[in-house]
């Protein structure tokens, strides 16, 4: 039962979680402890996803195959580290809704936006410029004026910022399209984060993506939120590129590596430019440095890599992926859709003005993250928060971040932040 304001009381906070299909995956990772031992509450899968129990095994593997085998384990390991990046062929291709060989684990997200640009970014005098999001990731930002300026354009000039109505925090789709619509022969590429890492809002990819098409621009997003967060369909969407980092809800581990996307229509096209390196090439003519002298790159994204993969890096990513595979990603969908109305509703209830939550109310517009505004008190409330052994996030100069994460959150985890915030807030409940 929930009180008289829709909030989950502890009683059935409990009873959720005894009922809940996916609960038992909460003890397939390592929680962080306070100094009695006791479980944090942990919401901050945003920014760093917690550990598998399965990963120090998966990593152990790889170093025993080292110690025992070295050299020869690039062919005779139990994965053989020649060809180990396959292994993600098809996991990761279900994971944002892709094809098998539309995507390669390789790099970091960065490293992978900068490749691609190198291929889908071909600016011309009249079509140079970059639709981005007004607040994107500054990675994205740094990323496009670095190119822009490579390229002898204005880096400042030639960034078109999508910004929210005055008065609100958040972007409307139909803004999007006016705004493709008005200057999309000026645009080259527009590169839109997935889900917004400050505010939380998922935008309408397929919808966005279909305008931009339409006008002839490049389609590439930034998925460093959405990917293992919200249900992607990006070779329907006829996305052209995508990249994503695996450290924050694919829980792969501190600068793990990251995931590129590219549409298979583009899978053999040798008339675009790249930056090439012998892993990317014909893995079955790779060794023959004798005879090799033309890069021919593999159809599909893997024709993108240029080193060969980083093995003890990419073995915890093994190991997240087959819960992922195993929960699947529409029931943990909808386990985050009800974490995150709980979350709310508790929030909502305080009706105090001095916090607002600048993530869309819409089930269709936010994945897991719920960005609270605090206009007076923010960083007395990260550290009261703290105290009570609650794990969020700090984005100066008032906003906090929570991210109830269905893989190991429990709705009683939502109902201790409920209460806590609501003790800072001066409501006092049992």
């Amino acid at each position: 039962m929930g009180d008289e304001q829709g909030r989950t009381t502890e009683e059935r906070a409990r009873a959720l979680d005894a009922a809940d299909p996916l609960a038992r995956y909460r003890e397939r990772f390592l929680l962080p402890r306070d100094a009695a031992g006791e479980p944090l509450g942990y919401f901050c899968g945003n920014s760093l996803g917690l550990q598998p129990l399965a990963a120090r095994s998966s990593v152990n593997q790889e170093l025993e195959a080292w110690a025992e085998l070295a050299v020869d384990a690039h062919f005779g390991a139990a994965t053989p580290w020649y060809r180990y990046h396959e292994t993600f062929r098809e996991s990761g291709a279900r994971l944002v809704g892709a094809r098998p060989g539309e995507v390669v684990m390789m790099n970091a997200l960065t490293v992978n936006l900068h490749l691609m640009l190198v291929s889908f970014y071909r600016p011309t005098a009249q079509r140079h410029k970059f639709l981005i999001e007004d607040y994107a990731f500054p990675s994205d930002l740094y990323t496009v004026q670095s190119q822009l300026a490579y390229h002898g354009h204005d880096p400042d000039e030639g960034v078109i910022a999508a910004r929210p109505r005055t008065g609100e925090a958040t972007l409307r789709t139909e803004d999007i399209e006016a705004l493709i619509e008005q200057r999309g022969d000026e645009i080259a590429v527009l590169l839109l984060g997935g889900v917004n890492f400050f505010t939380g809002q998922l935008f309408d990819l397929a919808r966005i993506a279909r305008a931009a098409r339409a006008h002839g621009i490049v389609v590439g997003y930034d998925l460093a939120h959405a990917a293992g967060n919200v249900p992607l369909r990006l070779h329907d969407w006829d996305v052209d590129f995508a990249v994503w980092c695996t450290y924050k809800y694919l829980n792969a581990g501190p600068g793990a590596v990251a995931g590129c996307f590219v549409h298979q229509r583009h899978a053999r096209r040798l008339d675009l430019p790249r930056f090439a390196g012998w892993w990317g090439n014909d893995p079955d003519r790779r060794f023959q440095m004798d005879e090799e002298r033309r890069f021919t790159p593999f159809p599909g994204a893997e024709g993108w890599q240029l080193s060969n993969p980083p093995i003890l890096a990419m073995a915890p990513l093994r190991a997240s992926l087959e819960l992922f595979e195993e929960a699947g990603m529409e029931r943990l969908r909808a386990k985050s859709l009800r974490l995150g109305e709980a979350l709310r509703a508790h929030i909502d209830a305080l009706a105090d003005p001095r916090l607002e939550t600048l993530t869309p109310a819409d089930p269709n517009a936010h994945g897991c993250q719920l960005s609270l505004r605090v206009r007076s008190g923010s960083r007395e409330l990260f550290e009261h928060l703290k105290r009570s052994g609650l794990v969020g996030d700090f984005r100066p100069p008032d906003v906090l971040r929570f991210a109830p994460v269905p893989l190991y959150n429990s709705f009683h985890d939502v109902w201790k932040l409920g209460r806590a915030i609501a003790g800072w807030s001066g409501e006092t409940r049992p």
